[in-house]
């Protein structure tokens, strides 16, 4: 039985010879869904799936990113020019600095494309699509340095040097507000990618929804598959499975981790999907653990996947707290006169002190006392046991959120929307109790009620942002913020930092999650 998001019916198509016996089967999401049964006899006709359903808003969003991609370069080229000449100008061996910025042009596309930076697969997904750009520019660089010294041109250093990470800077920031129009989108339901999910179970459904809550990635589930009974010989028949993706009209399919799911039955899907120009992803038994600490160490034609070990000492972390150090500092001289209007503003909105200080448990559950801008009145400690039955996780919860608290001053709700009042823990950084980036700081009695797994949060410095920020703040229930936590602490990098900084920003700007 199929379905369709898109129909209600899927119609069959008249066949001339018998189906395979033993067909996967579509599971409609909803039991009150209309069934329809793989035909019985006639041919399966594969070739109209062939070209048939790849996805429309590709082709238009490649497209513009090849318009984007020459004007960085020429405006890097030419903020190059400015800074190097004082004008937009000058020539090397006779030819004009815009001549030679124009020739590049297409090399710049060319090389852009041979890193992979065009692929279908990796528009709006992730950090890899900024990785490819980054190692795109670092190539592009190489081949026009040797080009220079093959004809024996001296480009002007100081040119260089603006011009090249003026246009990497530029590329990734129109890649950036590219992909934010297509999260736009995609939010409208458009500019997806049609997955077809394969897999039984809980991990199927897990997959199913997961797919649905990130819908910024575009993975539409139009239709969920399982895996085929085995038959008489104990193998899988994957016959329908390009048919069945094509009455959903999938350019992807996704298959769930499964211990059916074996090497030769995916080998024999990949198969079967061939020239249908299908994406097939696969959801590894893996999970919680990034990519850059998982090493492929291939062993007599066997993948054997090495899992890196969690770095909690060594240079990187000198490397994270020296960042730390300066950015906090230069960020403090930076918004002193937004702490100033800030203080102001608390002082004379309700008495009481301009700071909030709280005790919080840091890095090997050492306490330290966190600062804040005063967003509650000044009696919030002592009127918090009559609201301890309102808390929005539960009674008894460990976290304790209150979605109208009447503690929170009329200006408080304001800071904590746009979280001015977590500007004070910059000083926390300076001092090295926290971190720009981390787990969420606990409270001690947060701590005590710890199950065994959950201490493993301890293990870095809490940060004034994190995944649990840039995931929902507030909205999120226990369960997922110590998942986001914990997958942090196993996976943390200073690329991951300065992605979670980034997201922040628009985070805050946005006000969601806060309370």
């Amino acid at each position: 039985m199929v379905f369709s998001e898109d129909r209600e019916i899927v119609r069959h198509h008249e066949r001339t010879a018998a189906a395979p016996a033993e067909a996967p089967t579509v599971l409609p999401r909803q039991v009150d869904r209309p069934q329809v049964e793989p035909p019985t006899t006639g041919p399966l006709d594969l070739s109209q799936f062939a070209t048939a359903h790849r996805p429309r808003w590709v082709p238009y969003f490649v497209f513009g990113l090849l318009m984007l991609d020459p004007a960085t370069l020429m405006t890097g080229g030419y903020l190059g020019q400015a800074t190097r000449f004082a004008r937009v100008g000058g020539e090397i061996q006779g030819m004009p600095y815009n001549a030679v910025i124009g020739a590049c042009i297409p090399v710049w596309l060319f090389v852009l494309a041979a890193s992979g930076c065009y692929e279908r697969g990796i528009l709006g997904w992730g950090a890899e699509e900024y990785r490819r750009v980054t190692n795109g520019a670092a190539r592009f660089t190489a081949v026009v340095a040797l080009a220079m010294f093959l004809v024996k041109w001296q480009l002007a250093r100081g040119l260089v040097v603006v011009a090249l990470p003026t246009a990497l800077l530029l590329t990734l920031l129109a890649r950036f507000f590219a992909r934010k129009v297509l999260h736009v989108a995609r939010a409208s339901g458009s500019a997806s990618h049609r997955v077809l999910v394969v897999g039984d179970g809980t991990p199927r459904d897990h997959l199913v929804e997961k797919l649905r809550s990130s819908y910024y990635y575009g993975l539409e589930v139009v239709g969920v598959c399982r895996i085929p009974a085995a038959g008489p010989s104990g193998e899988r028949d994957f016959t329908h499975m390009r048919w069945l993706a094509g009455q959903v009209k999938a350019d992807t399919v996704a298959v769930a981790h499964s211990p059916h799911v074996s090497s030769d039955l995916l080998r024999r899907l990949a198969w079967s999907l061939e020239g249908a120009d299908v994406d097939l992803l696969v959801a590894p038994a893996l999970t919680d653990i990034a990519g850059p600490r998982i090493h492929v160490r291939p062993v007599s034609g066997l993948p054997l996947l090495q899992i890196a070990e969690p770095q909690f000492t060594g240079i990187r972390r000198v490397v994270k707290g020296l960042i730390d150090f300066a950015a906090s500092a230069v960020l403090l001289v930076l918004l002193s006169p937004v702490f100033l209007v800030v203080a102001l503003i608390v002082r004379s909105s309700s008495p009481g002190p301009v700071f909030f200080r709280q005790v919080r448990i840091g890095r090997d559950g050492k306490a330290f006392t966190m600062l804040k801008f005063r967003s509650m009145y000044a009696d919030a400690e002592d009127r918090l046991d009559g609201l301890v039955a309102l808390n929005d996780h539960g009674d008894g919860g460990v976290l304790f959120k209150l979605h109208d608290d009447p503690r929170i001053t009329r200006i408080g709700k304001t800071l904590r929307r746009y979280s001015f009042d977590e500007l004070p823990q910059l000083i926390n950084v300076l001092r090295a109790d926290m971190s720009l980036v981390g787990p969420r700081p606990p409270l001690p009695s947060e701590v005590a009620q710890y199950e065994r797994d959950v201490h493993r949060r301890l293990l870095v410095k809490p940060g004034i942002t994190g995944l649990w920020q840039v995931s929902g703040r507030s909205d999120l229930d226990w369960d997922e913020t110590v998942r986001l936590d914990l997958y942090y602490v196993e996976n943390w990098s200073v690329a991951l930092d300065t992605e979670i900084v980034w997201k922040t920003v628009w985070a805050v700007a946005k006000g969601s999650g806060a309370r």
